[in-house]
């Protein structure tokens, strides 16, 4: 079987690389066919005009016949535009679409850019919509968001396959090792879903914990202008130096947003804390729980609840075998659910459903 990944994705985004990566190592031939647009862009889809106008350059040099001859088209993340010249290319092949997140449910529902009901808004559903219909099948990180997905689309639900996020395992290797002195570090972009204001809060609540974080984003007012003493804050730090945070943290801190996008998606992140072997804290929530059993893989609090937090924070710090145990459990269940070797062939059957669903042959 050989696969196109296709579009204007971002090439070195996780979910992207490791797709590509797993494929591979299953033994399946990838080769692409990619106009760059996003990878210089840490915020994504952040669509001035000069994106604007790179995007519709983009769209064009898309339409162009692939030279690869190929079984089966994946659209890469983000790719929402492109499903139109993704069809054109595939002709009677299958297109899987890999889009991570719907626009609408993460610039409107998410964090608040337009608010629902506007031209903006409905826009973007409109566009979310026509992506997930243009495609054979589309492909979620979770059940949850499977079932977001189909009723946003009004697709049948058995058009939408669920394939974990797992991790650069290259990078985030296990390596934890359990600090003299305990500390909580936190990485990703700060926007809402990571739920910022209840970390902060947890820190109110519990000055003797350091936390360490890095990031930026939306949210960074929060962190510029009212951070607690106990709160470090290192900005932006290149991606090689995550994981080495993660080995010597006490813990890792996941998501504890309260919105709806928070409640069924399961962070790159938490991935690459269980990947390490480090003990995950992160909000109890129905994604969550499709992988992570509180007490055993995790410690899982109620989102958006600061005091919970701060309690299961002060737990592990007291109990090095808790966080010992959770750290094993966690990537236990990384090394049986989100492996490369379990997402590589769980990646080959999607694309081989997707085939014999529109009567292609491999």
């Amino acid at each position: 079987m050989r696969v196109l990944y296709f579009g204007t994705y971002e090439r070195d985004y996780p979910r992207n690389a490791q797709v590509v990566a797993c494929l591979r190592g299953a033994g399946v031939d990838v080769v692409e066919h990619h106009v760059s647009v996003w990878d210089d862009q840490r915020d994504k889809f952040a669509l001035g005009p000069s994106a604007a106008v790179r995007l519709l350059r983009a769209e064009v040099r898309l339409l162009r016949r692939p030279e690869a001859d190929f079984d089966v088209l994946v659209v890469g993340y983000p790719g929402h535009f492109d499903l139109r010249a993704a069809r054109r290319a595939a002709g009677r092949r299958p297109v899987v679409f890999n889009p991570l997140v719907s626009l609408y449910d993460t610039f409107v529902l998410d964090r608040a850019r337009w608010r629902p009901g506007s031209v903006a808004a409905r826009a973007l559903e409109a566009v979310d919509r026509h992506a997930f219909r243009t495609a054979d099948v589309v492909v979620a990180d979770t059940a949850n968001h499977a079932d977001f997905f189909a009723r946003l689309g009004r697709i049948d639900r058995s058009r939408v396959d669920v394939c974990l996020l797992g991790a650069d395992e290259a990078r985030f290797r296990a390596g934890w090792s359990q600090p003299d002195r305990f500390h909580c570090f936190f990485h990703g972009k700060l926007i809402p879903v990571h739920g910022l204001e209840t970390i902060l809060a947890a820190a109110r609540l519990a000055p003797e914990i350091r936390f360490v974080m890095t990031g930026t984003g939306q949210l960074a007012g929060l962190l510029e202008h009212d951070r607690p003493e106990n709160v470090e804050w290192l900005g932006w730090v290149p991606d090689e130096r995550i994981p080495l945070e993660l080995h010597r943290c006490g813990c890792a801190l996941g998501i504890f947003g309260t919105s709806e996008k928070a409640s069924r998606v399961i962070p790159n992140k938490a991935f690459e804390a269980l990947s390490c072997g480090a003990p995950l804290v992160t909000a109890d929530t129905p994604g969550a729980r499709e992988l992570l059993v509180d007490g055993e893989s995790a410690l899982l609090v109620p989102p958006g609840d600061p005091h919970a937090l701060a309690a299961a924070l002060r737990r592990l710090a007291a109990d090095p075998e808790l966080a010992r145990r959770v750290a094993a459990g966690g990537h236990a269940v990384f090394s049986a659910r989100a492996s490369a070797r379990v997402l590589g062939p769980r990646w080959k059957e999607v694309l081989e459903g997707a085939i014999r669903r529109t009567g292609a042959t491999a």
